[in-house]
């Protein structure tokens, strides 16, 4: 087998990766897509921890237009990666796959509360850890959460999975001269304000010295070529 570049990983998803047309609803086939990739780098002998957005069941964004209360919109769309969580840790369980639903709010029929020793505990044991319900409080994104969990656990590197390869000066749907980053450092990636992460979630990477690698989920060969050390997405590091 060959040396892994990475051992302890982060993954974050965004909520319109389960969607069904338009990345809406949950999609059980996708989310034994996605299933099927973690088991892929699982079987790799990497510690695999997750985050995932809830941007396909609620986009706080149209009750604030409506004049909703900030924080009410953010804590249902903390409900919602809940139920993101559940859906991925019953397609992963049945691809043979122990995994483990942390939430940072209290739930405990349906999930264990966040305790970041037991998290470790668990990707020590070889079981798929999924961060739920955010950091527990409103004005924060799931891609701080990510930047957030992967700096407790001790994660080696956030990969943000996206549907492009990488990250572009440019919109590349829209522009075909859009140009292409190999890598760049965080503060290259904040001063260009870039959108591809949330720049608190970049800010704490920064500031603990976690790499971010963004690449296309998509492709099949994409996620375990960057472990394995090959020069996949963007990196965006010290």
């Amino acid at each position: 087998m060959a040396e892994l570049k990475y051992k302890r990983i982060m993954l974050k998803l965004s909520g319109e990766a389960l969607g069904g047309e338009g990345g809406l609803g949950i999609n059980v086939g996708e989310a034994e897509v996605i299933a099927s990739r973690v088991k892929e780098v699982h079987d790799m002998g990497v510690e695999v921890a997750l985050v995932i957005g809830a941007g396909n069941l609620w986009r706080g964004k149209q009750g604030l237009a409506r004049g909703m209360d900030r924080a009410t919109a953010d804590y249902m769309g903390m409900l919602g990666t809940v139920m993101n969580a559940l859906i991925v840790m019953d397609a992963l369980e049945r691809a043979g796959v122990y995994t483990r639903v942390m939430s940072a709010i209290e739930m405990r029929a349906i999930a264990e509360p966040y305790i970041r020793r037991r998290a470790i505990r668990h990707l020590e044991k070889r079981r798929v850890v999924i961060f739920s319900g955010g950091i527990g409080n409103p004005y924060f994104s799931t891609d701080t959460a990510a930047a957030l969990r992967a700096t407790e656990i001790g994660a080696d590197v956030v990969i943000k999975a996206t549907k492009v390869d990488g990250v572009y000066d440019a919109d590349p749907k829209k522009n075909i001269n859009a140009t292409k980053f190999e890598e760049m450092t965080h503060m290259d990636f904040l001063s260009r304000r870039l959108t591809v992460m949330d720049s608190t979630a970049v800010t704490l990477c920064m500031e603990n010295n976690l790499p971010l690698l963004v690449l296309n989920f998509w492709d099949v060969k994409a996620l375990t070529g960057a472990l394995r050390g090959e020069a996949v997405g963007t990196l965006v590091h010290g």
